[in-house]
């Protein structure tokens, strides 16, 4: 009976750890639909606000330096960054080399979203700002590039699960990202449309982004 006691002890030890994995790489209402035993999870958004933030010259810049160094370097930034993610709902899909994209959307209503999605560029940019004072091995800098529109999540892979989400409204946050100053944070018209009149914004007329065509954006402006 004491082995069967331990036995039962240690099932429930290994269920809660794989419990724990599992809302660590996925959202948490994803999670519990996976552990429901829900098969083929996939759904439809009509208005999330997706958002990627880079680390300008960053790959050049750790050439020479020791790896655990650039791990540590990048741990440090980018749990920072989890952690205002988590404050302001906005969930991380994933990290990409030194490049952050996540999404608000999925818990909020679309203006909440999108304004929490704003803020949280402002707050990883500042994040980015002191760290740099304070690091002696590099230059850091940030730039970040955000949309609004429908787009499609779901879980994939059978062994490795991922969270991931698709669409155009992706493909232009990044390319808003790719064509943003380092510092700023670069808007769509969509997103602009949502906010409202409630932030300081500057308009960007006829900028070329590929694969789309030419469009007009904002900059944020912020303090």
């Amino acid at each position: 009976r004491d082995k069967e006691k331990e036995l039962i002890y240690n099932l429930k030890r290994e269920r809660e750890h794989s419990e724990r994995l599992l809302y660590n790489i996925l959202p948490d209402q994803v999670a519990a639909r996976l552990k429901a035993g829900e098969k083929t999870i996939a759904d439809k958004h009509n208005d999330v606000t997706v958002i990627f933030a880079d680390l300008i010259n960053f790959t050049p810049q750790v050439k020479d330096l020791e790896a655990d160094k650039v791990v540590t370097l990048l741990n440090n930034i980018f749990y920072e960054f989890d952690t205002l993610a988590q404050k302001l709902n906005i969930v991380k899909i994933k990290t990409i080399g030194d490049s952050y994209f996540a999404i608000g959307g999925l818990k909020l209503n679309a203006k909440e979203s999108a304004l929490n999605t704003v803020e949280f560029g402002k707050e990883i940019i500042k994040h980015i700002k002191k760290l740099n004072e304070k690091t002696d091995l590099m230059k850091l800098e940030l730039r970040v590039g955000i949309h609004s529109g429908p787009a499609v999540s779901g879980v994939i892979g059978k062994k490795k699960y991922a969270y991931d989400i698709w669409g155009s409204t992706v493909n232009l946050a990044n390319r808003l990202e790719t064509t943003c100053p380092v510092g700023k944070i670069q808007i769509s018209e969509d997103t602009k449309t949502i906010i409202g009149d409630k932030l300081d914004l500057e308009v960007r007329k006829d900028v070329k982004v590929k694969g789309i065509g030419t469009i007009n954006t904002y900059y944020l402006n912020y303090t």
